[in-house]
Parts: C-alpha cells; structure tokens; sequence
C-alpha cells in the first residue's frame, strides 16, 4: 500500500492511498521526467485506473469527460515546465461549468527555480483565479507530521473539488531527485513507526470508498445550508399568476429522470409551460411533462405570437437557454425573472429585473404541495402553437432528402438506442439541436461543455464520456473535431464506443449566420477558414473507423444499433452558405 524505497515514493503513495480513501478512481497521467514519483504511485495503486496520455490538453479534456459522466472528481497529473499551461483551457471549462478535476503539476523544488534550471518555468498560481482553491505541497520529507499534513491537505483539495461548487483544484508539487523509486534508507525508521491502518484509520479502505460528488451541472452544487422553510419563496405570487413561464436552461443532472420529474411537479402545481433547452434533460422525457415547449425559437420570431406570449412571472431554472430570438425576447419583458440555481454565479446575462434563488429544484418542489391546478388559457395558447410547430417541423424534415445539416439534430432524436450518452460541440451543433431536437422518451442524456463555450477539447471530452458508459455519440461540425485532432489518440485507452457524427461543411458554418458573412473578403480566409481535410484519411491514420454519409437512410441504420468498442467517424458533407440560407428563409415560417 505504501512504497518505503525513498522519500519521494513514500510521499507520493501516501498522496494516492489518501485520494483512493476518500474514493478517487480514474487518473489521467501525462508522461514526463518530473512527475515519476506521482505517476508511479498512481500506476502501482489497484483500486485507481491510471490511463496515460501523450498531449496534456487533451488528457485535460479527457479527465473533464469521465468527471462530467462520472458525477466523480478526476485527478490530472503532468510534469514541470509548459506541460501544465496545456491543462489551461479545460480547466477555465471547469471552472465555469462545474466540473470537479483535481491537477497535480510536478515542479522543481524552490533551490532550482529563477536559475535556468531545464523544464522550469513559474508556476505558483498557473491558473489564475480560475481553480477553486490552490496550494503548493512542501517539498517530500520522510517525517510522520510532513506525511501527516500531505494527508490534510489532500482531504481538504478534495474536498473544495466540489464545495461549494463543483470545479478544478491545482496543487503544485516539487519533487527533488532522485525521481524514480531508488532505495534510500531515509525511510526505513518510519516501516517501524509508521502504521498504515493507524495513519488512515479515520478514512474508508479503498474497496470501501463510496464518495460519489452530485454535479447536476448546470445547476450543480451541493445544497447551502439553508433549509427551503427557512428561504422566503414567492409560492402565493407564483400560485395565483396564470400568465407564468418555466425556462428551464442547460443542465447535466446526474439523474435525469429525476430532474424531469421535479421540474414536471413544478409545471403541473403552477399550471405554467416549460421552455425546454435542447442541452437539457426534458425534451427526452417528454411524457413526464405535459406542458413542455420545445419550439419557442421559431415561436418568437413573429412578432404577434411574441407580444401575445408575454409572461407576468418567469421561473428561470439555471442558465438561459442558448436561443438568441429568446433572449431578445425577455429583454422586451418587464416580468420579474427568478432564478433557480444553489450556486453562486450570476445568471443573467441581461440584467433584467432578476431575483436569485439559491436552491435546487428539488428543494423548491419540497416546498410546493403537488396540487394540480387547471391549464390556463396561456399555457393552453402556447402548447397549441407549439404543437402545429412541431408538426410542420416534422414533416418539412421528414420529407427533405438534401443533406441539410439542420436535420442532422433531428435525425438523432428520431433514432438514438435509449439512454443514449450523446456530446453536442459547440457552435452550429448546439444551435441546430435547439432548433430540431423533437422530443422523445428516449431518455437520451445530452452532455456538453458550454462553460465557457469553446471548441477546445471537444473530441477528448467526448471520448471521457464514452469511457466506461454506453456506446456514446458526438454531433460536431469539422472545425471543431480538426482542433482537437490528437483526441484520436485516446482510442487506445477508450473502454466502450465513441460515434461521431460529423458535419463537414468545409468552415465555420456559425459565422454564416453573423453581420461580418456579409463582407468578403476578409469573411471566407479569416473567419470561415475552410481546411479542405480528407477525413478518410485522417481516420486512416488514426486507425478509426469511417463511412461516408449519403442519405438519411445509411445514417439511421448505422445509428441503430451502435458499436461497442472503438472510435467511429460518420461524416455527412454539407453546404454551409445553401444551409444558412435554409434557416434564415424558414424558421420563422414554421410558426406562420
């Protein structure tokens, strides 16, 4: 259990077995000189999965998938030097979506740092203010009140890697020589004085460490301290309100039919609709809420159905939704807006007459006696204009056989195996998703990284959710999967399937849909930078799976069943400027 060779290795054993305790089981190691200590240790420990990877940004992104999956924090481990700086955009995705990821950046010890030692560079505070907490370890000493503190300071790491929100923790560790597990008799008074079962005696054994971080993320976080009965809620406001609307933004809860089911008691008790966000759970749990809306994109684009619709009371569960028609919307309305979120972040980009909740749906439904009222005519008025939405939505695409990349979203609604894990990118993917996503009772489990809403890291993230999970799909468009290329890597350590769905539109087909697609040059060189990529040929070289789409039909088949081991890539050629063109020219029709 612990490795008594030299200073180092028993240091570092002891930093694992206290993280194995408390119930840590996956680490991501990137390979490097000065990090030995912690790799071995890591590598040496039975009950944690050590996975090595090559390139630290996508290992980052790796460890942000299986934590995102997992509801567990993952811990991270590189060298000195540049190595860490990798780990950079992951852990701003961390931070701002709620992820738990524990780094461990190995470093010099303080006598060879300012002094051009190889592979040093500063890194007290890499991140910024980025981590929920930082620390810089004491350098390795074979002293029982040193390794005493290790395990503290390990136990509270742990701890802020999810109070009181979710997110990464840095420790920085110096090493000094020797790094590898050479026996040095420093240790050899502590075989005596040192009992493990003695030293650990206040944590669980690693077989029985069941700590499990609850990250429904978006909201995410666990509850403050404050009891609901304590919390003044407006129930006699909201109860008595017929014109009021339930927005129900991204979230990854970690029991999705839960959530549904908590959001369908608040639905149903007020009598209120739920504009549901593609990126959240509801839309595949469709038949726990009758009063869902999906189509309020194409809704409120015409102006009569805009001002007929508007609301006098808003409940606002986590962030907004990513439609910009809706946000345009409510920055036209003057109801009070309350926003149901235990974190404490500001969830309101508009700056509208906003009061924050500090609670989790489930604590606001525990308040709310399950009553069911009559559906209002404003709830009747919008389920009645949603349903002909959908309908129209429906045999339009149903009906196209162009390889509209529109469809695509609404495609997989239609034919994922239930319960599907399914990674939406960034950008278009997640756009067309609110468009086209139809609801269903498939249950499909929509994951993503819309913290901070880049493309970094799209690939490596989705095959962490695959990891140990059901065969898993990712909808991304080719710019985005070309960005995180070195993903392809990770099928060596991939434990499951990994489809990916590929939109090739040859560019950035987002940046059609903004004012700069009107002025080229310099719009199709700097801002649609199509790469002209043979995907074949890259999966080639990868040793991944690939097949050319050509019509819907090969698409549903290949979807239905999915593989159940390896990295697939299904690629669907489109026209991005015909597709934008779609869009514009029919969205807002739909609701006519």
């Amino acid at each position: 259990m612990l490795d008594f060779r030299n200073t180092n290795s028993l240091w570092a054993s002891v930093l694992v077995e206290t993280l194995a305790r408390l119930g840590l089981k996956t680490a991501v190691l990137c390979p490097g000189s000065r990090s030995t200590p912690l790799t071995v240790a890591f590598a040496n420990h039975l009950q944690i999965e050590a996975i090595p990877i090559l390139d630290e940004r996508s290992a980052s992104f790796f460890a942000l998938g299986v934590a995102r999956q997992s509801n567990r924090p993952v811990v991270l481990v590189c060298t000195s030097g540049t190595a860490g700086a990798n780990f950079y955009p992951a852990v701003i995705e961390a931070k701002e979506g709620r992820a738990p990821l524990l780094i461990l950046t190995a470093d010099r010890p303080p006598e060879l740092r300012d002094c051009a030692s190889g592979q040093t560079i500063d890194q007290q505070k890499l991140f910024g203010g980025f981590p929920n907490a930082y620390a810089e370890l004491a350098t390795p000493a074979p002293d029982i009140r040193m390794l005493a503190y290790l395990r503290q300071t390990m136990i509270q790491a742990w701890e802020q890697t999810y109070l009181p929100t979710p997110g990464p923790v840095h420790l920085n560790c110096p090493f000094r020589d020797p790094l590898p597990p050479q026996p040095d008799p420093a240790t050899l008074p502590l075989l005596n004085t040192l009992n493990p079962e003695t030293f650990f005696s206040h944590l669980p054994s690693p077989r029985d460490a069941k700590f499990c971080v609850s990250t429904s993320s978006p909201p995410s976080s666990p509850s403050p301290p404050s009891s609901p009965a304590s919390l003044p809620l407006p129930l006699p406001l909201w109860q008595s309100c017929d014109r009021g609307l339930i927005i129900a933004g991204p979230a990854q809860p970690t029991d999705p039919q839960a959530y549904c089911t908590a959001v369908s008691h608040l639905s149903t008790t007020l009598g209120w609709p739920v504009l549901a966000d593609a990126l959240s759970p509801l839309r595949n749990y469709q038949s726990l809420n009758p009063y869902l809306i999906s189509t309020y994109d194409p809704i409120l684009r015409q102006a009569h159905w805009a001002e007929k619709l508007t609301p006098e009371q808003i409940i606002q569960l986590g962030p907004l939704p990513t439609s910009k028609v809706l946000r345009q919307w409510l920055e036209t309305i003057t109801a009070t807006r309350w926003v149901v979120d235990p974190g404490d972040r500001n969830l309101d980009p508009l700056h509208g007459n906003v009061i924050p909740l500090r609670l989790s749906i489930n604590q606001i439904v525990q308040s709310i006696e399950p009553a069911p009222k009559p559906r209002p005519r404003y709830t009747q008025l919008w389920r009645r204009i949603d349903d002909g939405v959908s309908q129209r939505i429906h045999q339009t695409l149903a009906n196209m056989d162009t390889l509209f990349e529109g469809k695509v979203a609404w495609a997989l609604s239609q034919t994922l195996p239930p319960g599907s894990p399914l990674f939406i990118s960034n950008s278009m993917p997640v756009r067309d998703m609110e468009f086209f996503w139809s609801p269903g009772d498939l249950g499909v489990r929509p994951f993503f990284n819309r913290g901070a809403n880049g493309i970094d890291g799209i690939l490596s993230t989705a095959i962490g959710i695959a990891h140990h999970n059901q065969s898993s799909v990712l909808l991304t468009g080719d710019l985005a999967l070309l960005h995180d290329t070195n993903g392809f890597l990770l099928s060596q350590q991939l434990q499951g399937h990994l489809t990916i769905v590929l939109i090739n539109n040859n560019g950035g087909g987002i940046f059609e849909m903004l004012p700069i697609a009107q002025f080229d040059p310099p719009f199709e060189q700097f801002f649609a930078t199509p790469q002209s990529v043979n995907f074949s040929q890259l999966c080639k070289a990868y040793r991944s799976d690939y097949k050319l789409i050509q019509t819907w039909d090969q698409l549903v088949s290949d979807l239905n069943p999915l593989p159940q081991t390896g990295i697939r890539v299904l690629e669907i050629r489109t026209n991005r400027k015909a597709d934008t063109q779609w869009r514009q020219a029919n969205l807002g029709k739909l609701a006519t």
